[in-house]
Order: structure tokens, then sequence, then C-alpha cells
């Protein structure tokens, strides 16, 4: 007996492993020796390619592609129509499977709708990528990243809010009141 939920409209291929509690909506394709850990969303509308591996409690909007390569870490939130790329240079005429790339997205990371994720290209621990952006470069943790191509304009929370530095690099997030420090361009949870 299966413990997690899908839709009567999702195809899910032999050999997955799908972890407890985890919800599979509308007309999506789970396709062969991925992972999905346990409270997983997937919203409808969604691929999930083999070998990729999600994390637990991986929320994923309607309308993504996670393509084999793609390692999602826990608690990484995935935009509506957001969209990962696995070959730097595809063409329809040129097989290149052997040239797929991997991209992890790190924990607590957070992916807004219809940005593009170029392979190759890591998310750092709770970064926040802005909607529509284009990720062309790696993401540094707690990092918040815009535009085509993205561009990092400030750093955020483990709550997603954006975090102001003093002179003496120091920043509290409003909501949780944790304590970060800015030290050598990389932010780092004190408290």
């Amino acid at each position: 007996m299966k413990d997690f939920f899908a839709h009567e409209t999702a195809i899910i291929d032999a050999d997955c492993t799908i972890g407890k509690n985890s919800k599979i909506w509308h007309f999506s394709h789970i396709m062969s020796n991925c992972v999905i850990g346990e409270k997983c969303n997937i919203g409808q509308n969604v691929v999930v390619s083999p070998k990729v591996i999600l994390g637990r409690n991986v929320k994923v909007q309607n309308n993504v592609s996670i393509y084999t390569g793609v390692i999602c870490e826990d608690d990484v939130f995935l935009g509506p129509s957001m969209v990962f790329t696995n070959v730097i240079n595809p063409r329809s005429a040129v097989l290149r499977r052997d040239q797929y790339q991997q991209t992890i997205v790190k924990k607590g990371a957070s992916i807004g709708a219809n940005a593009t994720i170029i392979c190759g290209n890591n998310i750092g621990e709770y970064a926040l990528i802005g909607a529509g952006s284009v990720i062309t470069k790696e993401v540094l943790p707690f990092a918040l990243v815009v535009g085509n191509p993205g561009k990092q304009i400030g750093w955020v929370s483990e709550y997603g809010h954006r975090l102001n530095f003093d002179k003496n690099n120091m920043a509290i997030c409003p909501e949780s009141k944790d304590k970060y420090q800015l030290k050598d361009s990389l932010v780092i949870k004190i408290s």
C-alpha cells in the first residue's frame, strides 16, 4: 500500500522512490529512477526526469520541468513554470545524454516563477531567486538574485526577509530575530 497521494491523472513510472505523505497532482509525470522525499508537493503538469533527487518537503509548483542532473535538498521551493536545463549547447540532431551537467539546489533555497537555471550552476542555502531570473553562474548562500542574467542585489534570511547589514556587518531578521554576519562576502547565521 502506498503512503503518498497521486492524482489519478498522474503518471508514475516504475522504480521511483516516493516518500511518505508526498502529493503528486494532475497530469504530472514522475519518471523512472527518481527519488522524491517525504512531504513533497508536486504540482500540476510537472515533469520529474530520471535520476532526479528531491529532498524532504520540496514544493514544486505547476508546470515545472526538473531534468536529469538536478538535486534539490530539503525545503526547496520551485516556483510556477520555472525550468532547469541539463545541457549547455543542446541541438536536436546531436545526442548529448552523456553531457548532462549536475545542478544542486541547496537546503531552503527558493526559485521564483518563470526563472531559468542554466545547468552546472548551484544555488546556495536559503538563496532567493527572483521571478523571471536567468541564472548563469553559482549563487551564494542567502543571496538575493534577480534579472537576466541574474545579478545579486542583496542578502536574505532563512525566512526570506531582506537583510540590512550595519557598519559592523551584522543584521537581524525582522521576523525570527536571528542574527547574521557578513564576513568575506559570505553570510553566516550566528544565532
